[in-house]
């Protein structure tokens, strides 16, 4: 893709799922990649793509930590000595109801969208520096819909969703903000929720979605990719649905007692 071949991004949570895919997609492009995780897996990932021959650099901590945020922009500059891109993607998965505590609010909103404001906050200087740049905020169709017991998820989703048109606002002409909204992905957190195994659960979960599958995370890195490049260059203030139609569908779901049904 254009506009993608030397330049610097940071990824946070990509240690794993959509997130690695992201920094995977990224060195696979020609860029150098500083990336965040909450485990020691992270060096693991680091080891495994320096093996195969790309810039990168894992950095340990917990981005609802204001400090550790200033850190990674920091040691990503540092390394690297500029930054044009920043995928924030690391999210706190609570999900809670009537039931929610003070402190369950309190991790979901730091650890998700006061996060994503922290990191932009101290990158976007470094951009507008190195001329212009882009930020992809990591949403979901939980931001778009209701779900039963989401209270804490689905408002910092649905957060995220207009902080990046009040970012995209703001910190235009030079650095292009979107975000991306996914549907099911088959990550590490759905296969813990898959008692049973794929086999047996995503043609359950699949009939959500009109293409009666579950994504990829590999599936999430080409269009995030794809808006941090040139060829998204009058893109900005956007909210991408990689959902595989979900959010197209109605209550009727896939129609399966029509006529027409499955005729394809």
């Amino acid at each position: 893709m254009k506009g993608l071949a030397g330049k610097v991004a940071i990824v946070t949570g990509g240690s794993s799922g959509i997130g690695k895919a992201c920094v995977e997609r990224l060195c696979a492009e020609g860029v150098s990649v500083t990336f965040t995780g909450l485990s020691d897996g992270g060096f693991d990932t680091e080891k495994e793509l320096a093996e195969k021959g790309y810039s990168v650099q894992f950095i340990k901590g917990d981005m609802a930590e204001e400090a550790f945020c200033k850190a990674v922009v920091d040691a990503a500059v540092a390394k690297w000595g500029s930054l044009h891109f920043l995928v924030n993607n690391a999210f706190s998965f609570v999900s809670k109801g009537p039931d929610v505590t003070r402190a369950d609010w309190d991790r979901v909103m730091h650890a998700g969208p006061v996060a994503y404001g922290t990191m932009a906050k101290y990158a976007y200087p470094h951009m507008v520096d190195a001329g212009g740049g882009a930020i992809v905020n990591l949403s979901s169709i939980s931001a778009h819909i209701a779900q039963p017991y989401r209270w804490t998820y689905n408002s910092a989703k649905g957060a995220v969703t207009q902080l990046t048109k009040c970012m995209a606002m703001d910190l235009a002409p030079k650095i292009r903000v979107n975000a991306v909204s996914p549907a099911w992905i088959w990550t590490k957190e759905v296969e813990k929720a898959a008692i049973g195994g794929r086999d047996k659960w995503e043609p359950v979960w699949g009939k959500y979605h009109l293409l009666r599958r579950l994504g990829e995370a590999e599936e999430c890195a080409g269009p995030v990719a794809f808006l941090l490049s040139d060829e998204a260059s009058f893109i900005t203030g956007a909210d991408l649905f990689i959902d595989g139609g979900y959010l197209t569908m109605g209550g009727e779901g896939l129609g399966e007692t029509s006529s027409f049904a499955g005729s394809l």
